[in-house]
């Protein structure tokens, strides 16, 4: 899908994504998505949802060279074009309808069009999403507030990477920590 989420495919992308889906499959990998921007394809590639894990490099490498015999055998992109394969990363580009259904559950940014400045940049939970819209839980006044966006509204949207770090241990926690590994070294 291209453009405003929701809309479909050009003949030639969906060519590339027919082409490309079986690579995919072989390597136990889906198409995430396919653009044609500039004089670059990209094909992006991610591990099923709920799989342990994520894209490889090795994975990537291989789905590269084999995506490009298949567009050098069948040509269905008219021009010069540079193929790039790549997996989506940890902050991904939300552009379909699947897109935002797999991320439910994760914090999104998303800039909306033809609205007020104060309403245009929203972030929060995604909690819900279908064919035609998207909920997400945005902080109010008096906690969360879900917001219903409609695609045809969505300029632009992201899933957003929270770093979390991990507690370091207190001086107490720490020192009993290495007193027990000091008691482990010697009984051992």
């Amino acid at each position: 899908m291209v453009g405003k989420i929701g809309e479909l495919d050009s003949p030639v992308l969906a060519r590339v994504r027919e082409l490309a889906a079986p690579v995919a499959s072989d390597l136990g990998l889906e198409i995430y998505d396919v653009e044609h921007r500039g004089g670059t394809l990209r094909v992006t590639l991610d591990t099923p949802p709920g799989s342990d894990g994520g894209v490889t490099l090795d994975n990537l490498a291989l789905a590269s060279r084999l995506v490009s015999r298949q567009l050098d055998e069948h040509d269905p992109v008219p021009g010069r074009y540079t193929l790039e394969v790549t997996s989506p990363g940890v902050e991904r580009s939300l552009r379909t309808p699947a897109h935002f259904q797999r991320e439910v559950g994760k914090v999104v940014a998303v800039r909306l069009a033809d609205v007020g400045h104060d309403e245009r940049r929203i972030t929060g939970t995604l909690v819900a999403a279908d064919e035609r819209t998207a909920t997400i839980d945005v902080d109010g006044p008096d906690g969360p507030v879900a917001r219903v966006i409609p695609y045809e509204q969505v300029d632009r949207a992201r899933t957003v990477f929270v770093w979390s770090a991990s507690p370091k241990p207190t001086g107490a926690k720490r020192k009993a920590e290495q007193k027990h590994q000091q008691k482990k070294e010697h009984s051992a």
